[in-house]
């Protein structure tokens, strides 16, 4: 999308109003409490296109819909972003990734027999990293489509299914979550099958408890970093994952029953990729996530999609009609939100905001 005087102003009034609005501390950034949101968006004319849509803090391009690129699909997620703002995304039942050309806006099969990929993101060599349920395995997919998987256990216990994944673009390092959804396509006997929904005292017994792991740069062994000691998964199981850009902290959500009040925590991610100082962040759970430049994170669930600032406030919503599996930001200039979801469809919104997820 083309920068206009109508975008530059608005984003000039935004920072204008920002600067002078204060805190009982004197503190000069941005305050977006809930009583202050609505009189910010009236003073930067960002009022969205879309009335349905939430837009506290001016995130919304001018005129912006929420535009369908796609549908027909089984069942969409994963979308990544490459290094030229082309998006790529799964329709798992059917075992195929898609790409979306920034250059033509059409859709084309990138690669059928993916392992079941769900969620997936490009690591800085131009490799598709793909967390491939089928055999819960964490694939390498090269540009041409080949694969290599790159681990498929914890200390020679197969993972459950790995579900979503976040790269560290400052050393390289690899964030899995790996929940417990047994698949109805699991073959006969395979050793994750187990009652649905399983009690936590079954998890301890059998080890097949829901974790984040850690992968480093070049290595082929998982390093566990949540555990139960922490308390933190005593009602779900690790979802979506995204951190922030200087790698300093890693940011997770849960699926529950509830999924949208399973919660959102937040890590300080230590040098050797461990985590610590855990905190929750917002009280709303969900599927996969994203990050925009001002570092603010945008959760997927029923509710469509769901922005939160740093500080935890929801500053943004857009509802898609049936929720959404996962978002990432991409297009030629990073400025557009494209959403998997609602179940069949590939969505698109555009923004103020680039987002922080492309490798360039």
């Amino acid at each position: 999308m083309k920068k206009t005087l109508l975008l530059f102003g608005g984003a000039l009034c935004c920072f204008a109003f920002s600067s002078c609005s204060k805190n009982k501390a004197g503190d000069s950034t941005l305050d977006i409490n809930a009583a202050h949101t609505e009189s910010y968006a009236a003073k930067c004319g960002c009022v969205p296109a879309d009335s349905s849509i939430f837009d506290a803090t001016c995130l919304v391009a001018p005129n912006s819909h929420l535009t369908q690129l796609g549908e027909g699909f089984s069942f969409t997620e994963g979308p990544a972003v490459d290094k030229h703002g082309n998006i790529f995304f799964t329709d798992q039942p059917n075992d195929k990734i898609y790409k979306w050309s920034s250059n033509t806006g059409m859709i084309t099969p990138f690669l059928t027999g993916t392992g079941r990929s769900n969620g997936m993101e490009f690591d800085r060599d131009g490799n598709l990293i793909t967390c491939a349920d089928m055999h819960g395995e964490l694939w390498k997919i090269a540009p041409n489509g080949s694969h290599t998987v790159l681990v498929n256990n914890y200390n020679g216990k197969l993972l459950n299914g790995p579900n979503d994944v976040w790269i560290n673009p400052q050393n390289g390092g690899m964030y899995i979550t790996d929940p417990i959804f047994p698949r109805s396509y699991w073959d006969a006997g395979d050793p994750r099958q187990q009652a649905w929904p399983p009690t936590h005292s079954e998890q301890a017994a059998s080890g097949k408890g829901g974790y984040v792991y850690y992968l480093a740069r070049g290595s082929h062994n998982l390093v566990r970093v949540t555990t139960e000691a922490m308390g933190w998964d005593a009602d779900g199981w690790p979802n979506g994952v995204v951190g922030t850009p200087d790698g300093k902290k890693l940011y997770v959500n849960k699926w529950a029953p509830d999924i949208n009040t399973a919660g959102t925590w937040v890590f300080d991610i230590k040098p050797n990729g461990t985590l610590a100082n855990m905190k929750k962040f917002i009280d709303m759970g969900g599927d996969g996530m994203s990050m925009d430049e001002r570092g603010n994170i945008y959760i997927s669930n029923s509710y469509g999609v769901t922005a939160f600032a740093p500080n935890g406030t929801r500053i943004f919503n857009v509802p898609t009609g049936g929720g959404a599996t996962n978002n990432v930001f991409g297009g030629n200039n990073n400025k557009t939100l494209f959403i998997t979801g609602p179940v069949d469809k590939l969505t698109a919104l555009k923004m103020n905001v680039k987002g922080v997820e492309k490798f360039n």
